[in-house]
């Protein structure tokens, strides 16, 4: 469904089930890295971030590709489910959770598939040089 008055949004993602429920990707034109304190998470220069509508308006999420983590991750035993996004899988680090991965996105997402997201509250990006 079109929508002349913010053309942005015509290449939204929808949600089949809530039209009002969308989001925008976005490649990320400058290098992102990605710590924990001084510890080195991620570093890369094909992040993605999400702008996200819907019960509110959500702060964007920059998304890391897989290729571009630096840090181990350990395996968080907790999973949530969104309907445009699909099932999130989340990862720590020295047993402190600390992010998130889409690892089969529903198809409309794929693009998110293996990128990795992290709580700003847990962590500092770093956008640019």
């Amino acid at each position: 469904m079109p929508d002349t008055s913010m053309p942005a949004l015509n290449e939204a993602i929808r949600n089949p089930d809530n039209p009002a429920h969308m989001m925008v990707i976005k490649n990320v034109p400058r290098r992102i890295r990605v710590y924990a304190g001084d510890v080195l998470l991620a570093d890369s220069t094909s992040a993605q971030r999400v702008i996200e509508f819907g019960k509110s308006v959500y702060d964007p999420v920059v998304y890391i590709p897989e290729a571009d983590l630096v840090a181990i991750f350990e395996t968080v035993e907790r999973s949530t489910h969104c309907p445009i996004k699909g099932d999130a899988s989340y990862i720590a680090l020295e047993g402190t959770e600390i992010g998130w991965v889409y690892r089969d996105p529903i198809s409309i997402t794929d693009q998110l598939k293996e990128c990795y997201a992290f709580w700003p509250a847990k962590t500092r990006l770093v956008e640019g040089e």
